[in-house]
Parts: structure tokens; C-alpha cells; sequence
């Protein structure tokens, strides 16, 4: 179907009294996306390098309640994936949440939904390719190697991949995400091996009496577990991806349920699970934020090349991440450019159904990464890090007050919603803002870089408002 005939369409429903919204983004795209990509790419959007690498600093800062502030956190996050995937059933698109702001929030609502979800994927990108340059320095036969060389090679990779096709994108992301959960798996067995023959792990003797002899749940008190809740966040970025893939799945109602669903077991055994783990086989203060706290138990007991094996699947996460950044920015840009909202090459598609332009557009933003990682190598992840998780918490925002329009409408009887809800409405959404308001507060208490990223606020605001200005005109035409 043509953009014009979509647009058409649209302005037929709404003579005939239907509220049906039609995205012109939406068009052009093949529909390779299996049941098993989609399901992967749900997991890989909950498992990252917030907990192979990430876990190690904040258990050492927060002890064992770690894994009380990722279960809050993973709930919230479970919360935001079952409102988009409502909304996707009720409209499955490319474009997802931005698409579903232009539905509910107008044009201006989508205008900044994309780009602070285009301000995350950039700065998150960033991340990625300078942790795959930190991660690959690990062999010496790569310290030679200059970081930003390393850097500029993950991600010429990763470009060329997303831009053959869907069906590449999601084999790769399959894959990334078996080796990211083989890895859990593995590590949990040989943990709960530990437990249940009651081996001492570096002279500790294992088990519960490991949390209660070293200060308990919160031996700092609950305040340090409040502060990482911010990095927890950031642990959970991406799990919107599975909504922006609904665009390209040929049967969403069918497998988008039963991978969001997956999502909030997977959040319990993985995270909360590794770091109850983790937290009975060494004192949390065995842990540190240079080291993957996986490394730090399987090096005291002696596994050959844990180092190395772990290493490598931290490598693959961040990596796994930046896959999927370029993937769906690509789409969001791509439904932001048919409304004018975005520049008009970034609506481009190839003869693969590739939406090269967006993907263009990110990959650019990340070779300034690479310049960052070519001027200050040691502060690259740090600088970049505390930005993107701004552009997290606007999107999981937008993404609620979306699903609270909709449920408004619905209950105005203008629109029926889908089998499949988000429960608790409207006090889930409420709520679930409130939390997100929430850590903007414990971000400005943490002070430094997180303090810095909060003042920077009024700053991306003013850049959105020029933004949106500078793109009227091409509102307008595209209209």
C-alpha cells in the first residue's frame, strides 16, 4: 500500500466516524521477523551489560539489596512493556511509541518522544562501541590496538548488518541473546552447585549466612540501594525494542503477548536471581565496578579462562545493544520523516524494505563517538552514559501517557481495547510516572555527572524547541 493511499484511507475512517489512526511510516516494510526472533529480541532487550558488568560496582555499593531495587525496577519496566504491547495490538507499527504519541499526543508529543528516544540510542551507541573497544583490550593481543580503531571497526559491523536486511538484524540478535543467556544459565548451575555441596568460595563459606554475617540485605543502610536505582534504569533499556519489531512481525497479536509475558520471569530469574546468587557465594564487598562480578566468583574458584569466556559475553551484550539501537531508530526516524518531523532522507528505504537513512543518521552520531573515544578514551563511556539514560526515562514516560490517553478513549467508548491490557489502569500509568519522576530526584541527589545530566535538561528542552520549529515547514508539506 502507498504512502498516499494510507493517508487516504485515514481521512476515510475518520469521515466514517471511525477514530482509526493509519501511521504512513508504516508502509513499505516485509514482515520477516519469527515467533523466535521476536522472543529473543525480548530477552536481549532485558539482559545487557547493566548486568554482566554494571552488577559488579553497585553490589559493592548496595550489597545484597541490589536485588530488591532490580526487582522494583523490573516490575516498572515489565509495566512499560505490557502498556506498548497493548497498544500494539490495538496498532502495530514500525514507528511504535512515537507513532502511538502522533495518535494520542499530536504531533508535537511525537516530535518529542522520537527525539528523545533518537537522543538515547545516540548517546547509548556511544556506550556500546567504546565498552566493545574497553572489552576487546582485554587480550593482549589487542592493547596495541588504538580504542577508537576497535571502536570504529564494532561499529562499521554492526551498520553493514542492519542494513541488508531485517531478517540479518534478527539472526544476529538470536544469536546474541542464546549466547547471553547460555551464559547465565551456565554460571547459575555452577553457582547452585557451590551452595548445595556447601563449597567455600575464597575461604567464605557459602549461603544464606554470607548476607546476614556481613550486615544483612542493606549492610549501607537504604540509601545506597536508592541511588543505583538510576543505573538499574539503564540496566533496562530496550525493553521497548520487542514493540518497535511488532512492525515487522506477520503475526503480532499471536506472538507479542506470550514474549512480553516472558519478560517479567525472565526479569526475576536473571537479574534477581544472579545477584541473590552472586551475594551467597562472596561478601558484596568481594565485588568492584571493574570487574564483571560473574569474572570475580569463577577467577576465586578457579575456572580456567573465566576471564576470558565472561569477557567475551559482556562484549557480545554491549554489542547486542548497539544492533539494536540502529535497528530501531531506524524505524522511529522513519515514521518521524513521513510527518516532516525528522529529515526527509531519514524516510529513505532500500530495495530490502531497510530504512537506511534513520540507521545513517545514528551511525553518524556514533562515529563522534568514535572521536570521543579518540580524545578522552577513560571518561568516552562516562560522559555519554548518564544522557542516554535522560532519553530512557522520556520514552517509558511517553510510552505511559499514551497508553493512559488510550485508555481514556477507550473508556469514552471511542475506541474498544484488545484482549490483551495493561491491568490496573489508570493507576498503573500514574504510578509508574510518578517512579520515573522519582529517579530525575535520586539522579540530582546523586550529584557529579548524574547531577550535570539533570541541569542539562533545560538545554535539550530549548534544542526541542528550536527543533520543532525548524520543522513546520516541513510539517506542512508532508501534510
Amino acid at each position: 500500500m502507498s504512502e498516499q493511499s494510507l493517508r487516504q484511507e485515514d481521512r476515510d475512517q475518520q469521515q466514517a466516524g471511525h477514530p482509526a489512526h493509519v501511521d504512513a511510516g508504516d508502509a513499505g516494510y516485509s514482515k520477516s521477523l519469527k515467533a523466535r526472533h521476536v522472543n529473543m529480541i525480548a530477552i536481549g532487550g532485558a539482559i545487557g551489560t547493566g548486568l554482566f558488568l554494571g552488577a559488579g560496582g553497585r553490589l559493592k555499593d548496595a550489597g545484597p539489596s541490589l536485588a530488591v531495587a532490580y526487582a522494583v525496577c523490573g516490575i516498572f519496566a515489565f509495566l512499560v512493556v505490557r502498556a506498548l504491547g497493548e497498544l500494539v495490538l490495538h496498532r502495530p507499527s514500525s514507528g511504535a511509541f512515537v507513532s502511538y504519541a502522533r495518535e494520542f499526543l499530536g504531533e508535537k508529543g511525537a516530535f518529542v518522544a522520537g527525539w528523545m528516544y533518537f537522543l538515547n540510542w545516540a548517546t547509548t551507541g556511544v556506550a556500546d562501541i567504546t565498552a566493545v573497544a574497553t572489552y576487546t583490550h582485554y587480550w593482549g593481543m589487542f592493547t596495541e590496538i588504538p580504542q577508537w580503531v576497535i571502536a570504529l571497526i564494532a561499529l562499521a559491523v554492526v551498520l553493514t548488518v542492519n542494513l541488508i536486511s531485517v531478517k540479518i538484524f534478527g539472526e544476529m540478535e538470536f544469536w546474541f541473546a542464546i549466547i547471553k543467556v547460555g551464559a547465565l544459565v551456565v554460571f547459575m548451575a555452577i553457582g547452585i552447585f557451590l551452595l548445595v555441596t556447601r563449597e567455600q568460595v575464597a575461604g567464605n563459606s557459602t549461603g544464606p549466612s554470607l548476607i546476614t554475617d556481613h550486615g544483612g540485605i542493606f549492610p549501607h543502610g537504604a540509601l545506597p540501594m536508592l541511588l543505583v536505582i538510576q543505573g538499574v534504569v539503564f540496566a533496562y533499556a530496550s525493553v521497548e525494542l520487542v514493540g518497535v519489531a511488532a512492525g515487522e512481525t506477520e503475526n503480532p497479536e499471536k506472538i507479542m503477548p506470550k514474549a512480553i509475558n516472558s519478560i517479567m520471569w525472565r526479569v526475576g530469574l536473571f537479574y534477581v536471581g544472579s545477584v541473590v546468587l552472586l551475594s551467597m557465594l562472596l561478601p558484596s564487598d568481594s565485588y568492584s565496578g571493574d570487574q564483571s562480578p560473574f569474572v570475580t566468583v569463577l577467577s576465586k574458584i578457579g575456572v580456567p579462562a573465566a576471564g576470558g569466556v565472561m569477557n567475551l559475553v559482556v562484549l557480545t551484550a554491549a554489542m547486542s545493544s548497539l544492533n539494536s539501537g540502529l535497528y530501531s531508530t531506524g524505524r522511529i526516524l522513519r515514521s518521524m520523516a513521513m510527518s516532516g518531523s525528522a529529515p526527509k532522507f531519514t524516510g529513505v528505504m532500500s530495495r530490502t524494505q531497510v530504512p537506511y537513512g534513520g540507521i545513517l543518521l545514528t551511525s553518524f552520531f556514533c562515529v563522534l563517538g568514535v572521536g570521543l573515544n579518540y580524545v578522552v578514551p577513560d571518561k568516552a563511556f562516562e560522559i555519554v552514559l548518564n544522557f542516554a539514560a535522560i532519553g530512557i526515562l522520556s520514552t517509558w514516560a511517553v510510552i505511559m501517557l499514551c497508553h493512559l490517553l488510550f485508555w481514556r478513549r477507550a473508556q469514552a467508548g471511542q475506541l474498544t481495547r484488545p484482549g490483551y491490557r495493561l491491568p490496573g489502569s489508570p493507576y498503573t500509568e500514574i504510578v509508574t510516572l510518578g517512579f520515573l519522576a522519582s529517579v530525575l530526584v535520586l539522579m540530582w541527589a546523586d550529584g557529579g555527572p548524574s547531577r550535570l545530566t539533570v541541569m542539562a535538561l533545560p538545554a535539550i528542552l530549548a534544542a526541542l524547541v528550536i527543533g520543532w520549529f525548524a520543522s513546520r515547514g516541513r510539517m506542512k508539506d508532508a501534510r
